[in-house]
């Protein structure tokens, strides 16, 4: 195969995987609604983000809620080819991050979320549409 071909082909299967992880964001953010977490936004920090190309954040209201979340991640991520690698929690758990690679989620507890606003640290990043119903302009 030539070069040109070799490229072409490797850029194809990064579009197809940012294409997966782009979906992924998206019914992540759409689980963590469905599971009453509030304010969810997700990121495109593609080009911005040298270790992942989608943050998704969500506000959840008690330890428990946010814990039973992460989990619920995890099976979705499992579901669908994304296994979670990595997933942390502070000891009060008023922050949870579940890291898939592509995709990291974090669920705050508001006043937490309020302390460190990942949404300024990503302002520069575009919002990625995920309510059901929508399109999505940023999508790859």
């Amino acid at each position: 195969m030539t070069e040109t071909g070799t490229f072409t082909t490797r850029a194809a299967a990064s579009s197809e995987a940012a294409g997966d992880a782009h979906a992924f964001a998206v019914e992540s953010a759409r689980l963590m609604a469905d599971l009453k977490c509030e304010d969810v936004v997700i990121f495109d920090v593609r080009g911005l983000s040298e270790v992942t190309h989608f943050v998704v954040i969500g506000s959840g209201t008690s330890d428990r809620q946010m814990k039973s979340v992460a989990d619920d991640l995890k099976e979705l991520g499992a579901e669908t080819g994304f296994h979670r690698y990595g997933n942390e929690r502070d000891e009060a758990t008023t922050w949870v991050v579940a890291d898939f690679v592509e995709v990291v989620a974090h669920l705050f507890e508001p006043g937490t979320r309020a302390h460190y606003d990942l949404e300024m640290m990503w302002g520069d990043a575009p919002k990625v549409g995920w309510h059901r119903g929508t399109t999505d302009e940023n999508s790859p």
